[in-house]
C-alpha cells in the first residue's frame, strides 16, 4: 500500500474536499496542516508549490488542488 500525504491548511475547501474524497475510498493518509508546521510550509514554497491540497504517494505525481480525476486514479493504485 502506498504512503500517501496530503498538505492542507485550515478552511480550505478544495483540501476538505480532497481529505473526504480519499476517505471514501477508505485510503489512509496523513495530513500535514502548514498553518500549525512551518517548516512543512517553507519546503513545499521551496519546492515550488504555492497553494494547498498538494498530495503525495509513493512512486506517483504530486496532485495539486482538489483533483478527483487524478485522486480516483490514485486509489485504484493505492488498494
Amino acid at each position: 500500500m502506498k504512503k500517501i500525504t496530503v498538505y492542507t491548511k485550515n478552511n480550505c475547501v478544495q483540501c476538505m474536499m480532497t481529505k473526504k474524497l480519499l476517505g471514501q475510498y477508505g485510503v489512509t493518509f496523513d495530513e500535514i496542516n502548514v498553518e500549525e508546521d512551518e517548516a512543512a510550509l517553507v519546503s513545499l514554497k521551496e519546492a515550488g508549490y504555492q497553494s494547498v491540497p498538494v498530495t503525495f504517494a509513493d512512486n506517483a505525481e504530486p496532485i495539486v488542488g482538489f483533483r478527483p480525476d487524478l485522486l480516483s486514479e490514485l486509489t485504484k493504485a493505492t488498494i
